[in-house]
């Protein structure tokens, strides 16, 4: 796993929980929920995308074509 990786998640989630927060306090509680899942959304999809490059990399190794 690449540390790039890692950080761009921590990075996603510090920026997701400091909007969460802001967008708590001005009692806009529907738009912190969505800013949420959309964060969510976005690592979800960074992680699928390195899960397929790992099967991928299963496949070949094992010669599963």
């Amino acid at each position: 796993m690449e540390v790039d990786l890692i950080f761009k998640i921590a990075a996603i989630g510090i920026i997701v929980s400091v909007l969460n927060q802001l967008l708590k306090r001005a009692e806009r509680d529907e738009q912190a929920m969505m800013t949420t899942l959309a964060g969510l959304i976005v690592v979800l999809l960074m992680i699928i995308n390195e899960i397929a490059n790992l099967f991928e990399t299963i496949k070949s190794v094992f010669g599963l074509y």
